[in-house]
């Protein structure tokens, strides 16, 4: 890789395997990485744990730039996913205050309590769940990850089979096209009718999403990516109860899992499936793309 990053110091707060092989490209980008909650990296000088210069967070070195995790907080800050178990990280004011302002900070997604957080040190948040290439990347680990889901569960090969992808975003339609490859009969399902001409262009058949309610086709698995509540119960109680539901949508998903679980149909939440089913992957994805908005971020700044 083409050193990038020679002379900026990133610290990188937890993460799962993704941020495991992303700090590996980074530091192969000649960035100067603190880790906190990761072990060592046999091999990358440039790699130093924070635990190393001292307790943290009260050892936390100067850096021109901070890294979340993909998988983000929860709702009180604390960082979800930690390579190290026992250790916790904890997007707060206590935290954030160690960093200048105008710092930024890359997260997947930024809760209220960070954002928060962040505003009142002037700490400047960046969602990399939010940019279009790391999106659209992103996609193809997150759709291979729901088709084997499908696999799973199904009793049926997904050749042949009657397939709904609600939502024709960057994950909807990278779905589409392998369900199509797969050799499934695919609808598609959304509101924009530049998306529904684009599926259709692909070969699959499409519904209106306000008209979803009154397709009159039955289907053996539903994949939702749409982060809005789209099969409510009034849907749901149409639909045949061996169909098989697969909720990829960030926070807080589309479906009514109460009503789904009362019709006795299946129906499975399945957020962050880059870092299941493809963590190596989606870690170079981030450690391909993160440089240009670390460097971006500086340059602004």
């Amino acid at each position: 890789m083409q050193a990038t990053l020679e002379g900026i110091r990133i610290l990188v707060l937890g993460g799962d395997q993704r941020e495991v092989e992303m700090v590996r490209c980074l530091a192969e980008q000649g960035g100067e990485i603190y880790t906190v909650g990761h072990r060592p990296y046999p091999g990358y000088a440039n790699v130093v744990p924070v635990e190393s210069l001292g307790p943290f967070p009260e050892a936390v070195p100067r850096a021109d730039a901070v890294v979340a995790p993909m998988s983000h907080t929860d709702s009180t800050g604390k960082v979800r996913s930690v390579p190290v178990e026992g250790v916790t990280i904890r997007l707060d004011g206590l935290l954030l205050q160690r960093f200048p302002p105008g710092t930024p900070l890359f997260i997947g997604k930024a809760l209220p309590v960070v954002k928060e957080a962040a505003a009142k040190r002037g700490i400047r948040v960046f969602e990399t769940a939010e940019d279009d290439e790391i999106a659209i990347l992103n996609s193809i680990p997150t759709a291979e990850g729901a088709i084997q889901i499908a696999m799973e569960e199904l009793p049926v090969t997904l050749h042949g089979s009657r397939s709904l992808v609600v939502g024709l975003g960057r994950c909807g339609l990278t779905l589409v096209r392998m369900l199509l490859g797969l050799g499934a009969k695919v609808a598609a399902a959304a509101r924009s009718r530049a998306q529904l001409a684009r599926a259709k262009e692909m070969g699959a058949d499409t519904i209106a999403l306000e008209a979803l309610g009154e397709a009159k086709a039955a289907f053996d698995v539903v994949f939702n990516t749409v982060p809005a509540l789209i099969l409510t119960r009034k849907l749901l109680e149409k639909m045949p109860k061996d169909t098989l539901i697969i909720d990829i949508a960030s926070s807080p998903g589309g479906v009514d899992f109460t009503a789904a679980a009362d019709l006795g149909i299946k129906a499975i939440l399945a957020p962050g499936l880059p870092g299941k089913a493809a963590p190596i992957t989606a870690g170079r994805i981030l450690g391909r793309c993160l440089p240009r908005m670390i460097l971006s971020a500086l340059s602004q700044h």
